[in-house]
């Protein structure tokens, strides 16, 4: 009777444990993974804009979706820039704009300083009301804003809305630099005071150099608020020469239909001021942030 001899069990290699920079690792790579998803949402219709921009009429209505201008146009272009309005609006946005931020920012900046530096009566009491007023939808505002405007004879000029933007980008930079502000430390101040420098000279020394950052950061959501905002300038500005630039956009759809070619000219060109505005003052935002030191 022959034996049959037993085969040993084959040893399994115990399981590595995995290690915390291995966890960490693998962690980062999915963030960044949902990070570059997350952007690929959001500047998929930047993109879809820019692209439908340069097409002819001819890829733009066509059931296959062309992903590139294969036959790339600057007709859109040329359509958009001769539209009637088109250079009036222009002006009429970049006045708009350029008095709201200015005014917003002077008085934004003094009314936080008081804010952040002094203590008075009511002082928390408005704090609070700047955030209440910047909880309130604007829709809501649009009537009571259009009756108030239309007894002081305020509708259909720009001054008008001029005010309208006031009151909801003036609490929003409030808000913001008072912030800027409390992140100074007072002993910077203090300091220059005592090698023998002025009140006023500490603040133009130190203080205003520190919130440069803070000034050229809340001027930029000033501008897009400002500069992107329809609904307002849609109901206070009747006369098409007095209009804006976002109002002016919306004369491309018609009974007749949508042109879309020129209206994604026209919205691209719309929105190459914003940029612009933030490519010329983004270095300032890095320069700020040690201006004060060296200076102090």
């Amino acid at each position: 009777m022959s034996s049959v001899t037993p085969i040993a069990p084959t040893p399994v290699a115990p399981a590595v444990p995995r290690t915390a920079g291995q966890s960490r690792r693998l962690g980062s790579v999915g963030w960044n993974l949902l990070g570059v998803l997350v952007f690929v949402v959001m500047i998929f219709p930047v993109y879809w804009m820019v692209s439908t921009a340069f097409k002819t009429g001819q890829d733009i209505f066509s059931y296959t979706p062309k992903w590139f201008p294969l036959h790339a146009t600057l007709a859109n272009f040329g359509d958009a820039i001769h539209r009637q309005y088109f250079w009036q609006n222009v002006r009429n946005s970049l006045v708009v704009v350029g008095v709201v931020v200015t005014l917003s920012l002077t008085l934004a900046f003094l009314a936080a300083l008081a804010l952040a530096k002094f203590r008075f009566y009511g002082r928390k009491a408005f704090i609070v009301l700047i955030i209440a007023v910047q909880m309130v939808p604007l829709n809501a505002l649009i009537i009571p804003l259009y009756i108030a405007l239309s007894r002081a004879h305020e509708v259909n000029k720009l001054s008008g809305v001029i005010i309208t933007y006031m009151t909801f980008v003036l609490p929003f930079t409030v808000w913001t630099l008072r912030g800027f502000i409390l992140g100074v430390p007072r002993e910077l101040e203090e300091a220059a005071m005592v090698d023998g420098t002025t009140r006023f000279g500490a603040f133009v020394r130190i203080l205003l150099p520190l919130i440069g950052p803070g000034l050229v950061a809340t001027s930029i959501f000033a501008f897009i608020q400002a500069w992107n905002e329809y609904i307002i300038a849609y109901v206070l500005l009747s006369s098409p020469e007095k209009q804006t630039l976002t109002v002016w956009l919306a004369s491309f759809t018609t009974n007749r239909g949508t042109s879309w070619g020129p209206l994604m000219a026209g919205a691209t060109l719309t929105a190459l001021p914003v940029v612009v505005f933030f490519l010329l003052v983004q270095r300032r935002i890095a320069f700020g942030l040690t201006a004060g030191a060296v200076r102090g």
